[in-house]
């Protein structure tokens, strides 16, 4: 890849900054990842959240909404509102955003296998409202490959679960113009215990799966690649996070110029959602946490980023408080309007270390992209195990060096405390489940049955005929079908990957 160094903000390619002003102009937008229990008490925390001055939601679904498994299902039992919100049908995405103008405030839903399922909900519902599809912004993961390599949560094979990806694509490119189609994720990556230069590598080269896949079905590259988004981890090591999010900037830019011969200026742009890491937290001293999350956060503003999620310092322990998730939106706040970095575009531009840092990151990444392409492309590397097995390799070394004490955590293997910490702890209602159960059932017996197993039909006749999927899902969720029997509809011709 040809070397090229911009002295300024907002030029290719994009090292410093994708906007010439930065922060100087428009800060970035602050979210905080919620959702927990039944949809009333999700939406009773984000009319809390914007009170206290975040900019836009971030919805977290629980695992039962993510595999697309309905409230009764016996694999969905213990499971339903524990990790995030329960969304069963259009009735509860309506409650989940009662009061709340979709078409005044940006959404980031966390789904990826149902996502096609969960944005046509969310769209029916800002349809009700009266909004113009037009202006709805936000952005749905829709990441099913990193699913594979790190999380685990698909449903699936991968190639019809692409195939699905470029659906949602098509569509929301002719309705949705302002809506990020997918948050392309490096996160769960480096969670899942990669490295930096991984973290970069595997995620961008999922994103060639993404766009060759696009491109395969038909689609121009600048009719689709403005609309991709990206999100990253802000882990512990300072310099080396901001230098990440700039050798990233630096590395997609020429694949999207050379590789893919885009065009727009836009297509260009490495635009990302960041969150800080949620591996560091520690249940030991969980105050201190506040101290990681702040460095975390410092180094995604520095480093660049468009959207930002502070975690709380109770994550290590359950679901955060409202005190604890109000202290994580403050800092960003801090850091926003104290600190005075927002003042400069790349305040670390020309630092040596943060240069040589960039080089190295760079370097070492495309090595892994190289590698990638060698072996036919990140599906086929999936397919035999590549990324996950590298993963696996650094999460096990990283390990070894907290246990011989060559990486000091501090409270766990170095500056221990005596006494443990009490901390308030966020507790779910266990009758949340059985109402959402009983809610489910009341939907089933009032709604109209033979209405709902048309649609469905539909479903599986579009997924067979390779027609956009989109189309009869909107039907599907209108007429009332739950997430889980939308999902056994593609799952009767697509099958579910082991």
């Amino acid at each position: 890849m040809a070397e090229h160094r911009a002295d300024q903000p907002g030029e290719f390619p994009y090292t410093r900054g994708i906007y010439p002003d930065m922060y100087r102009k428009r800060l970035w937008t602050m979210r905080q990842y919620a959702g927990f229990g039944t949809a009333e008490e999700s939406n009773r925390r984000y009319r809390f959240l914007l009170s206290q001055g975040i900019t836009g939601l971030s919805v977290a679904f629980d695992l039962p909404t993510q595999l697309g498994l309905d409230a009764d299902h016996p694999l969905a039992a213990g499971e339903v509102g524990r990790t995030g919100v329960h969304i069963a049908s259009l009735k509860d995405m309506e409650l989940l955003f009662d009061g709340i103008r979709l078409d005044q405030v940006s959404t980031s839903m966390t789904i990826n296998s149902t996502a096609a399922t969960l944005l046509a909900l969310y769209v029916l519902v800002a349809d009700s409202q009266g909004a113009d599809r037009t202006k709805l912004s936000g952005t749905i993961q829709n990441d099913i490959l990193k699913e594979y390599i790190a999380r685990g949560t698909y449903i699936y094979p991968p190639r019809p679960a692409m195939r699905i990806i470029t659906d949602v694509f098509s569509w929301a490119g002719r309705e949705l113009p302002e809506w990020n189609t997918i948050s392309i994720s490096g996160y769960h990556i480096r969670e899942a215990g990669s490295t930096a230069a991984q973290e970069i590598a595997f995620t961008l080269a999922n994103a060639v799966a993404y766009i060759d896949t696009a491109l395969k079905a038909g689609l121009a590259i600048d009719d689709f690649a403005p609309r991709l988004s990206f999100f990253f981890n802000a882990h512990n090591d300072f310099l080396e996070e901001i230098a990440k999010f700039r050798a990233a900037r630096r590395i997609y830019a020429h694949l999207l110029r050379d590789r893919f011969q885009a065009k727009d200026p836009r297509s260009l742009l490495l635009r990302f959602h960041t969150q800080t890491a949620g591996s560091s937290l520690q249940a030991q001293q969980p105050e201190v946490n506040i101290v990681r999350t702040a460095i975390q956060a410092l180094a995604a503003v520095l480093g660049g980023t468009q959207s930002l999620h502070t975690n709380a310092m109770d994550e290590a322990i359950g679901l955060p408080t409202e005190a604890a998730a109000t202290i994580a939106l403050r800092t960003q706040q801090v850091i926003a309007h104290e600190s005075g970095v927002t003042a400069y575009p790349d305040p670390f531009g020309g630092s040596h270390v943060i240069e040589a840092l960039t080089d190295t990151l760079e370097r070492d990444a495309l090595a892994y992209i190289e590698k990638i392409d060698a072996m036919g492309g990140a599906l086929t590397a999936i397919e035999e195990g590549y990324q996950q097995a590298a993963i696996h390799d650094a999460a096990y070394k990283y390990q070894k060096r907290i246990e011989s004490g060559d990486q000091i955590v501090v409270g766990v293997n170095k500056f221990t405390a005596t006494e443990p910490t009490k901390m308030p702890v966020f507790r779910i209602d266990p009758a949340n489940e059985r109402q959402q159960v009983d809610r489910l059932r009341d939907l089933r017996a009032s709604r109209n049955a033979e209405r709902v197993d048309t649609a469905l039909d539909q479903i599986e006749n579009a997924a067979r005929a390779g027609d956009n999927l989109m189309p009869p899902i909107l039907s599907a969720a209108k007429a009332l079908a739950t997430v889980g029997e939308i999902a056994t509809a593609l799952r009767r011709v697509f099958g579910e990957h082991r």
